[in-house]
């Protein structure tokens, strides 16, 4: 029997195959290595929930699967993508000889090893045996990452990047990824470029132009991903980052082809099924945008990649096509997922949206205006989103199509629309909710136009050397709309020129405190802090003056 280390014996794996005779196979090849713990699954989607609620220490997929559209290599980068998988994990992709290149390809970014059939019991144990090396010489690194010391981990990372320590390359990537989760984006970039002027990858460019959106450069990040597009039309994940460069631009149609084509590349990939879901229905293109979020429903409900606000938009389509059956399923899937987690605020919300709807289809406007204002209330609460925004707006809308006066809809949706129409992606979010209803359609873009003139207003003054005017307007109108575009504007502002501001001490403790109410309580409001249904629903910091 071949051992490849001491503690392989103790190590579980998990196989992921569609051919019985297959997994048959390799489950004996790997007891025969002594591998302890071997288990089985022949579905992606049911790997999909084992692997996010178990940590295996060895993994075994087959690249294909006749009964899915989801791929091996589809499941890993959705994995890695959201942090569902440990570094630590040995994932090994099984393929044949007709999609070689793509496997090959992908062992060159987040891919540990790669067997083509068929294969022999020794090249089995030869990969295995090289990757987990690789993990036990990585070790402090991953151990740093779990134990969320990502400072150290980074710093271990360059430290072997710099000295071209073995497997120098692998270690480069995840420090890139933590530089720039820590913001220190300058050295991320840094280290992509060099990672490029050693071995040019394309994840390495596409670190690049990342770097490029998280420093607020977006036309620099569009040209290197037009760039990398156009001599790498198959690297999906580029296409994801270009459709949100186009989404924070406010060009929503844009934005919803390059995703449509990254969900193309990877037809089943969740998260991109739900981006794409989501965009449509803003965008207006509600037949495409069902049918989208119910295929993401039917593949991935169970899983922690699935954002329940996919379910709200399911709702609210099913309630304007008076599919009353379809309504009652989602919201039932909606309750399941709030009895699991009865204190989640977001869930709560998303009850409030469902139960106003119902009232609505039940002819019972009088509970739903009772709903309505109660969702209203959340509105003074500081982590009171855009995503949240746009699921009240949308209630309103579809009250006020009930032939009933709502002389208290225009008010509130005005409210929402100081505080939230921080950027044109944001405002044409709103606006989308608002669907036939001009006045409101209006009133949100003159909102966005009221917060541009005022963040424009303190620019002047920062530049006419009158810094303190400017963070005073800043702070007073962002104290007043909630925005915070305008809150974060008057940080930077005042971090800018502090120097030269007489009482900078106390405007900067006036600024924390707007911060902590209105800023910071909204970056958590979403699964895991990723954006609902891939779509940035809070606004981005402002540029200093």
């Amino acid at each position: 029997m071949f051992l490849m280390d001491d503690t392989i014996q103790d190590a579980s794996a998990l196989i992921i195959d569609s051919n019985a005779n297959s997994r048959s196979l390799m489950s004996a090849q790997l007891r025969d290595l002594g591998v302890g713990t071997v288990r089985q699954t022949s579905r992606v989607k049911d790997a999909r929930v084992m692997l996010e609620h178990q940590t295996y220490d060895i993994v075994l997929c087959d690249y294909h699967f006749d009964t899915s559209d989801t791929s091996g290599q589809d499941l890993l980068d959705e994995l890695r993508r959201e942090g569902l998988l440990p570094y630590s994990t040995v994932f090994v992709m099984v393929t044949s000889e007709a999609t070689y290149a793509k496997v090959a390809e992908a062992a060159e970014a987040a891919l540990d090893a790669y067997l083509i059939k068929p294969y022999t019991s020794a090249n089995l144990a030869e990969r295995l045996a090289s990757a987990r090396l690789r993990k036990r010489i990585l070790k402090d690194i991953f151990e740093a990452i779990e134990n969320q010391d990502f400072q150290t981990a980074a710093d271990l990372c360059l430290a072997r990047f710099e000295a071209r320590g073995k497997y120098w390359l692998y270690a480069a990537r995840i420090g890139a990824e933590l530089l720039l989760r820590l913001k220190r984006f300058d050295e991320a970039r840094t280290l992509y470029e060099a990672i490029i002027a050693a071995k040019t990858v394309p994840w390495a460019r596409l670190g690049v132009a990342r770097t490029e959106v998280a420093g607020g450069n977006l036309q620099a990040a569009r040209r290197t991903l037009e760039n990398l597009i156009g001599e790498l039309p198959d690297y999906a994940d580029s296409h994801d980052l270009m459709g949100h460069v186009q989404m924070e631009q406010g060009d929503l149609h844009e934005a919803l082809k390059t995703y449509q084509t990254a969900a193309t590349l990877t037809p089943g990939c969740l998260l991109r099924l739900q981006r794409c879901g989501s965009l449509g229905f803003y965008a207006g293109e509600r037949a495409e945008a069902l049918r989208m979020l119910e295929r993401a429903m039917s593949q991935g409900l169970r899983s922690k990649l699935f954002d329940m606000l996919s379910l709200v938009l399911i709702g609210l389509m099913r309630f304007d096509n008076k599919d009353y059956k379809g309504f009652k399923y989602v919201h039932d899937a909606l309750l399941a997922a709030l009895e699991r987690a009865p204190g989640s605020i977001r869930l709560q919300r998303f009850d409030l949206v469902f139960r106003g709807l119902a009232f609505l289809l039940e002819r019972r406007v009088g509970q739903a205006m009772v709903v309505a204002r109660e969702f209203t209330e959340h509105a003074n609460q500081g982590n009171f989103d855009l995503e949240a925004a746009s699921l009240l707006t949308a209630l309103w809308i579809r009250l006020s199509s009930q032939e009933v006066e709502l002389e208290e809809m225009m008010p509130i949706l005005q409210g929402l629309g100081m505080r939230h129409c921080a950027t044109k992606a944001s405002t044409e979010i709103l606006v989308a909710m608002t669907e036939s209803h001009v006045a409101a359609a209006e009133q949100f873009r003159e909102c966005h136009q009221q917060i541009f003139n005022v963040a424009e207003t303190a620019m002047r003054h920062s530049l006419r050397g009158s810094a303190k005017v400017a963070v005073e307007l800043l702070i007073q109108q962002g104290e007043k709309t909630r925005n915070s575009k305008l809150i974060d504007m008057a940080g930077l502002v005042l971090k800018r020129h502090a120097e030269k501001i007489e009482g900078a001490p106390m405007l900067s403790e006036q600024i924390e405190t707007l911060h902590a109410r209105f800023v910071k309580p909204m970056a958590n409001t979403t699964s895991r802090g990723h954006p609902a249904g891939g779509i940035a629903l809070r606004a981005p910091a402002a540029a200093p003056a």
